[in-house]
């Protein structure tokens, strides 16, 4: 399920991608229209020929733009659109202090006027032609529910850090409903194969089927096809070039009756979900039907979107291995599935995530791997097509700052034939977007004319870069400074490799009495810095807020930060309570036991009205009204009513039981206002009674399980009430300011904060 944020390469060609606009900078124009619709009379642009040598035997060439600032206006230049967007947003972010952020949105509109001047002009070269973005669960995890202002928002962002590359996953159930309709299938068939709205990722990836709470509604289906087709004509306008899907093998149930002699087989079970679930079926690629499929899926998101790319994403064994391990068979799956694309698009480019190769390394050894075209030895043209670095420790990439600056420097300049791009695939696009925006500052440098090879960023400059913009464009508080500094240097440089992904709260996890504390691998709970530090990069926030209130009360960016910090070190106190209450019940100390138990709950309460006071994206209620937001108005007041329940009912099971029955329970958790107090306390607090019940007699954990599980499964099914509504900015910065005032005073103990 998971990729590492890491170097990916695609193809050999360059996309031309075609615009139907007369001024070719119409794209960027627009954009400086948008978010600075006061000063777009200021910025000037213009596309000019690339004289750089192509970095690879491919005749791919590295972006470059050049900026001047004087007199309250700014010229950029550069040799695409994308490279306009990204001198657009250096003069924006390292000389006026402005930025566009996730969550937060933009304080583009505090650009000083007028528009500061530079001595000199600012050059700059991407060290890579493709910078790439997006998982394809990315597209469950953070995009499910996202409306067009949510991707127009996304787009911007992209195009002014510099991507050029990009999946498109959105609206492809629209296309396969056509299609499967076309060859035989009925609506009900097709329909029963699709997934629920926050698990498409899955299905499309032949993972899972069918859709636990109710069938996938069709108005979803329509909706998400019109939402796409607005994301591709913004991608073609900006010059990202889309990642289209392309047909993968995976089919409803229903098909292998209607075509007999036609050659199926079943998937693998996946996460121990039950078969009317998973063990997908799946056409072989050397039946004839699957290159018709292929053909009737690529041309008609052509007549969707136009040819708009030649790049398209197949994956098919994510998480989910071949019917057989011969590599004989292997051969000809890749082989036919690649001659399938060409069919369908003579200039067809396979893309694949290499999740795979490290998430099914038992069965992936490095002579199967030959069997999938990364290998020259397989089809020797398609290594020319198509380049990916591969890296067996492709988890080392989101450890730590070093592995996205030194090490990805490191790689390109060992590999610089076949490394033709840097990206990010993350999971889940959330927190941390710090560590987003470095690897794509490292694949653009600012340099003198006269050039000279890559070199890995000065970490500590670009953190206070990165602060700078975020809170300004007035001067940055030194303590806000400080913070960072201490943060680079803690929380982000993490160099215990046995912990594979972002450390999860135990809070969030179901209660148990072992198993949770000291996790490593896929899933860790370990904290791998010293919590005194994070506290005290907490207290120089604070102490900022003191000394410039006006940070609390206008300043978006900062207040979104104090509280996400607030709420990491609230939960960094939890595992020690945790502890203290396991030792006491086992010494039988019913006092003790009882005044920790109640400490635990009232820290997840207190956490709770911390985030309820805090910006929208940390509210439950938030995620839930996004999804219902999609079930579309209509005449029938129960079939609306009955979507609208269906899409709040998938977006409360992905980020609790992930599961008709808890198969990948708490994988998706969130630290959210509503789901800490209505789902996460609740439990702990089911779970504490249950101990202090027992007394001196054993626990039974088996029965403890099925409880909560029973518990949980209602909560999923039976919805949401009395959530605190999301407060009003005004009032959310003042109650946000008093309760971190009142963490400070009443957890100091716990945070070891001196008296």
């Amino acid at each position: 399920m998971r990729l590492a944020a890491s170097v990916v390469a695609t193809c050999a060609i360059f996309i031309a991608v075609s615009t139907a606009y007369q001024d070719p900078t119409l794209g960027i124009k627009d954009l400086v229209e948008r978010r600075l619709p006061r000063h777009a009379h200021a910025f000037s642009f213009a596309l000019k020929n690339n004289t750089t040598p192509p970095d690879s035997s491919d005749g791919l060439r590295n972006d470059e733009y050049e900026l001047w600032a004087s007199n309250g206006k700014v010229r950029i230049e550069g040799t695409t659109l994308v490279a306009l967007a990204k001198g657009l947003h250096v003069y924006l972010a390292d000389v006026a202090h402005v930025d566009l952020s996730w969550f937060v949105g933009s304080n583009l509109h505090n650009v000083p006027s007028p528009l500061p001047g530079l001595h000199q002009s600012i050059v700059g070269s991407s060290i890579v032609p493709w910078r790439y973005h997006f998982n394809t669960v990315t597209f469950s995890y953070s995009c499910a529910f996202w409306q067009w202002d949510d991707w127009e928002l996304q787009l911007d962002w992209m195009a002014l850090h510099g991507i050029n590359l990009s999946l498109a996953w959105v609206g492809i159930e629209k296309v396969l409903l056509e299609v499967f309709l076309e060859i035989g299938l009925s609506y009900s068939d097709i329909l029963d194969f699709l997934s629920g709205p926050a698990f498409q990722s899955w299905n499309r990836f032949g993972n899972i089927q069918d859709s636990w709470g109710g069938q996938l509604p069709q108005s979803w289906v329509d909706g998400q096809s019109r939402l796409q087709r607005r994301i591709i004509k913004r991608m073609v306008e900006l010059q990202i070039t889309p990642i289209l899907p392309a047909f993968t093998g995976f089919v409803p149930r229903a098909l292998p009756a209607l075509y007999p002699n036609s050659t199926f087989v079943n998937g693998s079970q996946w996460n121990h979900f039950s078969q009317r679930y998973t063990q997908d079926t799946f056409l072989e690629p050397e039946d004839k039907l699957f290159a018709d499929l292929q053909k009737r899926v690529i041309e008609k998101q052509k007549s969707y979107y136009g040819d708009v790319t030649h790049i398209f994403a197949l994956d098919q064994y994510n998480e989910n291995n071949p019917a057989s391990g011969d590599l004989e068979h292997l051969r000809n799956v890749t082989y036919n599935t690649w001659q399938s694309l060409k069919g369908a698009d003579e200039d067809a480019v396979w893309l694949l995530q290499g999740w795979l190769f490290f998430s099914n390394s038992d069965f992936w050894t490095n002579e199967r791997v030959k069997g999938v075209p990364l290998s020259p030895a397989v089809t020797p043209t398609l290594a020319k097509k198509y380049k990916l670095k591969l890296s067996r420790n492709g988890s080392a990439w989101t450890a730590t700052l070093e592995n996205v600056t030194v090490s990805a420097v490191e790689a390109l300049l060992k590999s610089r034939t076949s490394m033709v791009g840097l990206g990010l695939t993350p999971e889940g696009q959330s927190g941390n977007e710090i560590m987003y925006t470095l690897l794509l500052e490292q694949a653009w440098l600012s340099k003198p004319r006269l050039g000279g090879p890559p070199v890995p960023l000065d970490t500590s400059a670009y953190f206070t870069k990165y602060a700078a913009s975020r809170y300004g464009p007035t001067r940055l508080h030194p303590d806000l400074n400080t913070a960072w500094q201490m943060l680079l240097h803690t929380v982000y440089n993490n160099t215990n490799l046995t912990s594979q992904a972002v450390t999860k709260s135990i809070f969030e996890l179901r209660p148990n009495s072992t198993g949770l504390l000291d996790r490593v691998g896929h899933h860790p709970t370990t904290i791998n810095y010293n919590t005194a530090d994070l506290v005290s990069a907490w207290l120089l926030f604070i102490r900022a807020g003191y000394d410039d209130p006006d940070l609390w009360e206008s300043n978006e960016a900062f207040a979104y930060d104090v509280a996400d910090i607030s709420r990491q070190v609230l939960a960094n106190a939890f595992p020690a309570l945790y502890r203290s209450f396991l030792e006491a019940t086992t010494s039988n100390d019913t006092a003790i036991a009882d005044k920790i138990g109640n400490r635990m709950v009232t820290l997840l309460y207190t956490l709770d009205q911390l985030l309820a006071a805090a910006h929208p994206s940390f509210h439950l209620r938030k995620w839930e009204i996004d999804a219902r937001s999609w079930a579309t108005q209509s005449t029938n007041n129960t079939l609306h009513r009955a979507a609208s329940d269906l899409l709040a009912y998938n977006a409360r099971n992905q980020i609790t039981l992930w599961g008709p029955t808890g198969e990948i329970s708490d994988y998706a958790s969130k630290s959210w206002s509503g789901l800490i107090e209505s789902f996460y306390a609740k439990r702990w607090e089911m779970w504490i009674r249950e101990y202090k019940r027992a007394g001196e007699s054993a626990v039974s954990q088996a029965a403890l399980h099925q409880k909560l599980l029973k518990w949980e499964e209602g909560w999923v099914r039976d919805g949401l009430t009395g959530l605190t509504n999301i407060p009003k900015k005004r009032d959310e910065s003042r109650a946000l300011r008093k309760i971190v005032e009142d963490i400070r005073r009443h957890w100091a103990d716990e945070l070891g904060i001196p008296s």
